[in-house]
């Protein structure tokens, strides 16, 4: 999954032309090469000559090139002319020309921070404009330019080659096979948060696909990512939390991710500040995603994640809701976890937000399954009295039939509705809208699995008085999905259906309504299957017995 990537403002910003600082840049650097004239460059090579036989020199060779800038070879400035006299001249040249290209590798590949920069800028140019793919031989250059000591130099190019692995101009399998991957993650140890921000960008893109996603685990990439996830500047800490949650779509990687400490990381950013809402969603995804082992899942439950999530489910991001009460649910799976999971607050927490999100479907669906596992703990009857029962029966009111998680929700209530405790709670938030909604769920037939759940409903709360008062008023309905059920193939519908008639049997109006219909006739049609069904199997057994 490829989120969105956070880049900087200022060089992200599209070209329409050269804009004033880097013409000026290119003016100046036009201006030095004028005035290196041969002499100058014999002068210089002399005077360096000299200093570099000194013996302060001696302990550490690499310090030589901090004392002057690298010189002109005569072929890298004539390519520097030639290559800012068309330049100048518009951008008339071909792009993607042998020409060109020859030109950027002698000006990527040399020692010289201004030749670099003039390449680095060139690919910038071309990744906000091209719109067709880039050949694989122009990475080659990438590779200098990223390695390049200049800090514009690492921000230009490493910029340009996430917008176009953004576009779609490279393969992305291509960028690793051609071996930039190294000098990509070898940057996101920078200190230049630019160059932070663009490397992790780079880093996502590449991960939407399981070889990439190998290689970096295989560059030991993922520290560099865990140690930027914590970073003070939101644009990196939300790239490199893009590129772990790319990272958790492998099984593989997420025992790396694990090993490496992501959870305690991910777990911290789930209290990231309101104006980071998306590193919060992302990391409650990245969690979810690597809760996929009993052990991991513990893990998390002792890391204190659960008052984190509380807040989170409550957060006024719909984004956010989603991915804590994903989470939550798939927590809940593990046995182990459910009685940790069965607090009051966390309920509170769950029947505030089906309250609040009465149409939301996700979050119907999830909280439903939750409430179902908890269901199976030891301290279930919390559940009784949390709000979570009316929070459902709100959701069950708003959630359209065609939606998944109205039948998770029907069915949640329908597992409630066996504990006499849970079936009083129901009765008493039961009123004309639901009760409305209840039979006619039961009585549609083009869903069955939510008409069987709603039906269960019913039949749990009908020796309640105030249950049967409101069923009064949908005599013929129910009647209808009665005799539905009755003629159904599966047995299961037939035994709620007898079971509903009996108990509405007490009441005087539904006996009398039972009697005109001739639902006695109809129970009578089945009995007669049931005992030929009986006849059938007794046959059948002693022949096995034989």
């Amino acid at each position: 999954m490829l989120t969105s990537v956070i880049l900087d403002k200022h060089q992200g910003s599209k070209m329409g032309q050269l804009c004033g600082r880097c013409m000026q840049l290119l003016c100046d650097f036009v201006a030095f090469v004028q005035r290196m004239t041969s002499e100058l460059v014999h002068s210089i090579k002399e005077c360096l000559a000299v200093i570099s036989k000194c013996s302060c020199l001696k302990q550490n060779g690499s310090k030589t090139r901090q004392l002057y800038k690298p010189i002109l070879q005569p072929h890298e400035r004539v390519t520097a002319q030639e290559f800012l006299q068309q330049i100048e001249r518009g951008f008339e040249m071909s792009p993607l020309g042998k020409d060109p290209l020859e030109a950027l590798r002698i000006l990527a590949f040399s020692e010289n921070p201004g030749l670099q920069q003039s390449a680095a800028l060139y690919y910038l140019h071309m990744s906000q404009h091209m719109n067709v793919p880039l050949p694989a031989e122009h990475l080659e250059p990438f590779y200098a330019l990223l390695r390049s000591a200049d800090l514009e130099v690492q921000q230009m190019s490493s910029l340009s080659l996430v917008n176009f692995l953004l576009e779609g101009n490279i393969d992305k399998e291509t960028v690793v096979q051609m071996g930039l991957l190294e000098p990509i993650l070898d940057l996101l140890e920078s200190e230049d948060p630019t160059v932070q921000c663009n490397s992790c960008a780079c880093t996502m893109t590449l991960a939407v696909s399981e070889s990439n996603r190998e290689a970096i685990g295989a560059a030991r990439g993922i520290t560099p990512l865990l140690s930027l996830a914590n970073s003070y500047d939101p644009r990196v800490q939300q790239n490199a939390v893009g590129a772990i949650l790319n990272l958790t779509q492998s099984e593989r990687i997420q025992l790396v991710l694990c090993k490496e400490g992501a959870l305690p990381v991910l777990t911290l950013l789930l209290e990231s500040p309101d104006s980071e809402v998306q590193v919060s969603s992302q990391a409650c995804v990245c969690l979810r995603n690597l809760a996929t082992r009993a052990d991991t899942q513990a893990e998390l439950v002792a890391e204190d994640v659960l008052p984190r999530l509380c807040s989170l489910l409550a957060s006024s991001s719909k984004d956010v809701c989603h991915a804590a009460v994903a989470l939550l649910w798939v927590l809940s799976q593990y046995p182990h976890n459910q009685d940790a999971l069965v607090c009051t607050e966390l309920l509170q927490s769950l029947g505030m937000l089906l309250s609040v999100h009465t149409t939301d479907p996700v979050i119907a669906g999830h909280a439903a399954c939750i409430i179902k596992n908890l269901n199976l703990s030891k301290y279930g009857q919390r559940i009784i009295e949390s709000p979570c029962v009316e929070g459902l029966l709100q959701t069950m009111l708003s959630i359209d039939i065609q939606e998944d998680s109205l039948l998770y929700v029907l069915s949640c209530l329908a597992e409630l509705a066996k504990q006499e405790g849970a079936t009083l709670r129901m009765v008493k938030w039961m009123d004309e809208p639901l009760t409305k909604r209840l039979v006619r769920l039961a009585g549609q037939r083009e869903h069955t699995e939510p008409s069987f759940q709603a039906a269960s409903i019913i039949q749990h709360l009908i020796d309640h008085e105030k249950m049967m008062l409101l069923l009064k008023c949908h005599i013929r309905e129910i009647q209808a999905y009665l005799r539905n059920f009755l003629t159904h193939r599966e047995v299961r519908f037939q035994q709620v259906a007898i079971s509903t008639f009996c108990r509405l049997q007490a009441d005087p109006e539904f006996s009398s309504a039972f009697r005109k219909s001739q639902m006695a006739k109809l129970l009578q049609q089945v009995r007669q299957q049931t005992e030929e069904t009986q006849e059938l199997l007794r046959a059948a057994i002693c022949h096995a017995d034989s």
